[in-house]
């Protein structure tokens, strides 16, 4: 899908009409969890977190990450989707990002005695991370402007908080 031209397209505040216009809309916006406020990418991943803990942690690894990737597939269409129709690609209310990214961190941690802590550790991290947007998530989020960008800079994200996890699990030792 080609990128979204701002100037020709309104930006549209969704509401629960527009949640329940398409399933790509719901999906997107995290099942209403992108409406919620303030924050709604704090509470499109407290959602992924809680999913995790009440579906995937009971599932073996393949069926996680099977989970996963088809999230991340379903995930890109649905924001490419609810982007066109709000009129902006990285609307905050989409946030099947924070989802898919920080299920995917879930399913990556080490397991361990301290997995419920890491688990904590790992929320606060990747909303750091997603917040402020250091280099690495900065540049792809600058570069990729559609709905495969707005999934990849917050599974980059992802990718930041397991680094710091991994390196203070490793010091650990």
């Amino acid at each position: 899908m080609a990128a979204i031209d701002p100037a020709h397209v309104p930006r549209v505040r969704p509401d629960l009409a527009f949640l329940r216009s398409h399933p790509a809309h719901l999906i997107a916006l995290g099942f209403g969890a992108g409406l919620m406020r303030p924050g709604p990418g704090t509470w499109g991943t407290a959602l992924a977190w809680l999913l995790y803990g009440a579906l995937g942690q009971a599932w073996s690894w393949p069926a996680q990450a099977l989970v996963g990737a088809g999230a991340l597939g379903l995930g890109t269409w649905a924001a490419a989707r609810a982007g066109a129709a709000l009129g902006q690609e990285d609307a905050r209310e989409i946030v099947i990002d924070e989802i898919v990214a920080f299920w995917w961190v879930l399913i990556l941690l080490p397991r361990a005695e301290y997995a419920g802590w890491l688990q904590g550790a790992a929320f606060v991290l990747f909303r750091i991370f997603d917040i402020f947007k250091p280099v690495p998530i900065a540049w792809v989020e600058r570069r990729w402007r559609n709905a495969a960008g707005v999934m990849l800079d917050d599974l980059v994200a992802g990718a930041c908080t397991l680094l710091v996890i991994a390196l203070w699990v490793l010091l650990q030792r």
